[in-house]
């Protein structure tokens, strides 16, 4: 597969791959390529796994059965066979279809470890897959099946079951069988070679697509709560010394600090802050005051599981692993651990997120603040004001609380006790994305009452970069005068989370010569 030299170039199994990385590659503004270096691992890889099937030696999953078959020796003539068996036999997954965009990142992460030259896959099938990537055109994978350990096997079968003509997949838009798809195309299915069909299915790509996916959107949410948390400091009259430098210094968590810095920053030069500066008030209740330390230690949760997971995006997670001619072992590599940990960790720092949020809706609608009024609507008795929505996200909330429970504490033993201990990273993955998807709701509602509580601190102006989110809800959700259908303004404030439209007019009112944002933890916290 030569390299598209229209586009930007990644080398599979060559470059540093990254969730960013990835997710470019799957949006296609990136083009992955086999470079010369990549093909002649590959077939120094594939040639020894062809030594090894055709010798006397048994080596798992290249000529003996698999998990508690292992001790099954298989005849040269059957191995062939055998790689298309351990598809079909493992393709046992429930439940919805995962995204297309989480099938296509499972692609994208499988060829880059595959490419590694570790594996004995051929060229042949890695051109395949990288045909797949490339012609958007993506297997369907059911999200339930896997326990995250000997690999996701459920969940690869299906993503490689097209590879031999079965499964399914979306084509030009349209679910149809693989059959289908290869007889529009063109192209035959694939005959795997000994060891393929276990080096296909061996591995912790759905786990660490869905980690991808976890990176990218708990990296929105983030920025978004420090915006959306600065404008309701501004219009419950919240001070800005909790945010100083000196009391960050002497405890210098970098989480922490960065949030510390962005609020700081976001607050500097606000008429609103200097009309109370002298106000009586001694200090704010916990969810203004702690902003920095609960948010900073989401953000540190974050930092945690972008580091392991660039660790695992490069790493060989099949098995056996073949590292020369005198050494296939099988070892664990395919265990979900290392991943299923720090997802069960963010899915808590996203759940925290979420919670001090709901602390912040409450406190705007208690009518404690002066100038605001009580459920942040004048005329309340014949209207309710803003005080259902906190109903919501409270039931988010506490739907969150629920899902926390770590999936990693779980194991149930599979494969006749051979696989006696399991991950459950891939519920995890699955989990941690479902809390996320709840906290951009709750972030949502509580942007809707920071809008309205800064109306009542009219004429008085924040900074630019709070003016700029405020204009932007403004443009298509109005001030509440009285009651309305809240759930149209729920689900339009909802688009402008999910797509981050939040955080550009924020960077954007900052290019126009507002306060700097950036924290010096950019290179920690703005980059995966």
């Amino acid at each position: 597969m030569e390299a598209d030299h229209d586009h930007q170039q990644f080398a599979y199994g060559q470059d540093h791959l990254t969730a960013g990385k990835a997710l470019e590659i799957c949006s296609g503004k990136v083009n992955g390529y086999l470079n010369d270096a990549t093909i002649q691992k590959v077939r120094r890889s594939e040639k020894i796994v062809g030594e090894i099937a055709g010798g006397d030696t048994v080596v798992y999953g290249i000529n003996s059965g698999f998990g508690p078959l292992c001790t099954t020796k298989i005849s040269a003539e059957n191995t062939r066979e055998l790689q298309s068996n351990i598809l079909k036999s493992h393709s046992v997954g429930v439940g919805a279809w995962i995204l297309d965009e989480v099938a296509k990142l499972m692609l994208i992460l499988k060829v880059h470890a595959l490419a590694q030259g570790y594996s004995g896959i051929r060229k042949s099938t890695l051109d395949r897959i990288i045909w797949h990537i490339d012609n958007n055109v993506i297997p369907k994978v059911p999200e339930q099946g896997s326990v995250g350990a000997s690999g996701d096997l459920a969940p690869l079968s299906h993503l490689f079951l097209p590879l031999i003509g079965l499964g399914s997949v979306n084509y030009q838009g349209q679910d149809m069988t693989a059959d289908s798809m290869l007889k529009k195309v063109g192209l035959e299915p694939l005959s795997l070679a000994p060891k393929e069909g276990l080096a296909l299915i061996n591995g912790t790509q759905f786990i660490a697509a869905f980690a991808v996916r976890v990176i990218a959107q708990m990296h929105q949410c983030l920025s978004q709560a420090d915006v959306i948390a600065a404008m309701m400091i501004e219009g419950l009259l919240g001070s800005s010394q909790p945010f100083s430098v000196a009391l960050h210094q002497v405890r210098p968590y970098a989480g922490t600090q960065h949030v510390a810095a962005r609020i700081r920053k976001m607050l500097a030069g606000s008429a609103i802050v200097a009309s109370h500066k002298d106000c009586e008030r001694v200090q704010d209740p916990y969810s203004l005051r702690c902003i920095p330390q609960v948010h900073g230690a989401s953000r540190n949760a974050w930092l945690h599981l972008k580091e392991l997971l660039e660790i695992e995006l490069n790493s060989v997670t099949d098995n056996p692993v073949i590292i020369d001619q005198n050494q296939a072992i099988s070892g664990g590599n395919f265990h979900g651990q290392p991943m299923a940990l720090p997802l069960d960790y963010v899915c808590l720092a996203a759940a925290e997120l979420g919670n001090i949020s709901d602390r912040r809706v409450y406190l705007s609608l208690e009518g404690n603040v002066a100038g605001l009024p009580k459920l942040l609507m004048k005329d309340t008795g014949l209207h309710s004001g803003f005080m259902i929505l906190q109903y919501t996200t409270a039931a988010l909330v506490s739907e969150n609380k629920g899902l926390c429970f770590p999936a990693s504490a779980d194991s149930i033993p599979t494969s006749l006790g051979q696989e006696d201990h399991v991950s459950m990273g891939s519920i995890g993955g699955r989990k941690a994305l479902k809390v996320i998807g709840n906290l951009e709701k709750i972030l949502a509602i509580e942007l809707l009452a920071a809008c309205q509580a800064l109306d009542f601190r009219r004429p008085l102006k924040s900074t630019p970069v709070i003016e700029a989110v405020h204009s932007l809800v403004r443009a298509d959700i109005p001030y509440a005068e009285r009651d309305r259908v809240f759930a149209d303004d729920i689900q339009v404030a909802h688009q402008l989370i999910q797509s981050g439209a939040i955080i550009k007019a924020a960077l954007k009112a900052e290019d126009n010569k507002a306060p700097n944002l950036k924290s010096g933890f950019d290179e920690l916290f703005e980059v995966y």
